[in-house]
């Protein structure tokens, strides 16, 4: 039977979703989520959001970006609902925290080039200190990733968030400078190499995900392959 043919309560389909997490490759996970009606698997997926297995909550992250993404070309309002959601839940008034949706925008515009001409400004107003910026500060790590996530996959739709990140490379959290140093990365060198410098020698290390893989970096690391790879 069909997972679409399934008559299973929203407790079974979460659980058979969490065994998919699980899969040892991600990109199976994508495809057998995929095979759920769009609108039955997207709140199992918010509940993984909220996880605090680090890589069940990053997996949710890209199996949500990837659901949407194929949504979105086949009925755009439905995964318009989604993005939607995700910008209630990072609204105040929501009176949430709004975890993982910066990140799974991120994907979703990684994945799908309409969603990014929509919504990517949106997502760089959460680093913007005159848009809306996001002063809770364990969700700026995620609104990064989501930013970096969207830059490398296209730059010209991130290009606007050079001159926000100046705080970030700053900041005393190496996650957070870790993380706008990956961003600058993905955006043109010559007006990068300026916020890569001061971080050459820094020996922290951040925590970050990238295809289904959450890895230990290094920041001095980082930024001499990000400067090795621009010459």
């Amino acid at each position: 039977m069909q997972p679409s043919e399934q008559k299973l309560t929203h407790r079974q389909l979460k659980g058979i979703v969490y065994k998919l997490l699980q899969l040892p490759d991600l990109w199976r996970s994508v495809e057998q989520i995929s095979r759920f009606p769009f609108r039955q698997v997207v709140n199992p997926l918010f509940s993984f959001l909220y996880s605090l297995d680090e890589p069940i909550k990053w997996r949710a992250v890209s199996v949500m970006g990837a659901v949407i993404a194929r949504s979105a070309e086949e009925n755009m309002e439905s995964a318009r609902i989604v993005m939607r959601r995700f910008i209630w839940n990072l609204n105040d008034e929501s009176g949430g925290i709004g975890w993982g949706s910066p990140e799974s925008m991120g994907e979703a515009m990684a994945l799908n080039l309409a969603l990014a001409d929509e919504y990517a400004s949106i997502l760089l107003s959460y680093i913007n200190p005159d848009g809306n910026y996001l002063e809770h500060e364990d969700l700026q790590p995620g609104v990064l990733w989501g930013v970096g996530r969207l830059a490398y996959a296209r730059p010209g739709h991130a290009r606007d968030a050079l001159p926000f990140l100046q705080p970030y490379l700053e900041s005393d959290r190496p996650v957070l400078r870790g993380m706008a140093a990956w961003i600058a990365g993905a955006l043109p060198f010559d007006r990068t190499i300026s916020f890569l410098k001061p971080l050459e020698n820094d020996t922290a290390h951040f925590k970050r995900y990238q295809e289904g893989v959450l890895e230990e970096v290094r920041i001095c690391d980082l930024v001499a392959k990000l400067v090795k790879r621009s010459d």
